[in-house]
């Protein structure tokens, strides 16, 4: 989003926020901690201290890695979702968050991304966040895939955008292009746009 806002406002103006939030938390004023990034620290650290007093912000001046794992972690969510649908177990929930912050972590680097702000709040908080919890609308249409539910009825069920289908189908092209290996959002790729059955995928990514 730098790159669409950039065409009309100077990067130094631009300040973008990021981190573990559910919004029906926030509402009700539950402890929250955010990232505010930007190119210009001093501006992040203007919008971090500006936050509400439930909301501990931190200044970060990686923009690229908060644009990153914000948009990537949904479809780690959707493959979070599908794991716990199929009864997995906590085990390869845990495998599937652990590979999916390196899978992102290394797609985020291909582009210029910082590799430590992964493990920040933007980055792994959140992915830990929205791949394991019920308020996530991405984990949710995991749960709808491993019910073996088409992905237009699981989006209509839902009435809410999941950004998690958008974006599997971008990384695959992304990837295809640039030859980056994401073995997470390949699978997530198969089951959304060519059915694959969720059971082969899990299969197929522990194998």
């Amino acid at each position: 989003m730098n790159e669409v806002y950039g065409a009309f406002v100077p990067p130094e103006r631009l300040a973008f926020i990021s981190g573990p939030s559910f919004a029906a938390e926030v509402q009700r004023s539950l402890p929250t901690a955010l990232v505010i990034s930007s190119t210009d620290l001093g501006l992040a650290e203007q919008w971090a201290d500006a936050m509400p007093n439930f909301i501990k912000g931190y200044a970060d001046d990686d923009v690229i890695s908060a644009e990153v794992a914000g948009a990537y972690k949904n479809v780690i969510a959707i493959a979070g979702g599908v794991s716990d649908g199929l009864n997995l177990g906590n085990n390869v929930r845990a495998a599937l968050i652990a590979r999916g912050l390196v899978e992102m972590t290394r797609f985020g680097v291909s582009f210029g991304a910082r590799e430590a702000t992964f493990l920040s709040l933007g980055g792994a908080g959140d992915l830990f966040l929205t791949a394991s919890s019920t308020l996530s609308r991405n984990y949710r249409v995991g749960l709808g895939l491993a019910e073996g539910k088409p992905v237009a009825q699981i989006i209509e069920e839902l009435g809410e955008v999941a950004e998690g289908v958008p974006t599997a189908r971008a990384l695959h092209d992304i990837a295809r292009r640039h030859d980056i290996y994401l073995p997470i959002a390949r699978e997530v790729y198969a089951m959304i746009e060519e059915g694959k059955d969720p059971q082969k995928s899990v299969r197929d990514l522990l194998g």
